[in-house]
């Protein structure tokens, strides 16, 4: 294997494992072939997305760190709150990464305040 195979590798790895963390999956270990071929799937669909992810943010002139791009997305969460009969969704305040990752990938950033309708 060359440098840059163990380098993508070690990726789809850390992928993994922070997707495991975000979703607070327990250890899988495949034994099927089909479940094999899902489990690889996946790692190379990851793996695949984070490149995208990263290739904008640098084509925007962003650098991010993915360790603090990950922190400052799952930091983000809504509240919801009555007052006066109405009800709402307060959102958090952005991460520094957070406003770069939805400009690359063209969603717009939450507003901070949402009423909710019945």
């Amino acid at each position: 294997m060359t440098a840059l195979q163990y380098k993508q590798l070690w990726m789809v790895e850390e992928m993994f494992r922070a997707a495991k963390k975000l979703l607070e999956t327990r250890p899988i270990f495949p034994k099927c072939d089909e479940t094999i071929r899902g489990h690889v799937f996946c790692s190379f669909l990851a793996l695949v997305l984070r490149k995208e992810l990263l290739d904008r943010l640098e084509t925007q002139g962003e650098n991010l760190e993915w360790a603090q791009l990950l922190r400052d997305l799952e930091s983000l969460e809504y509240t919801e709150v009555e007052s006066q009969g109405k009800r709402f969704l307060l959102r958090s305040d952005l991460g520094d990464t957070t406003a770069a990752v939805f400009r690359a990938v063209g969603v717009a950033v939450p507003p901070s305040i949402q009423m909710v309708q019945d």
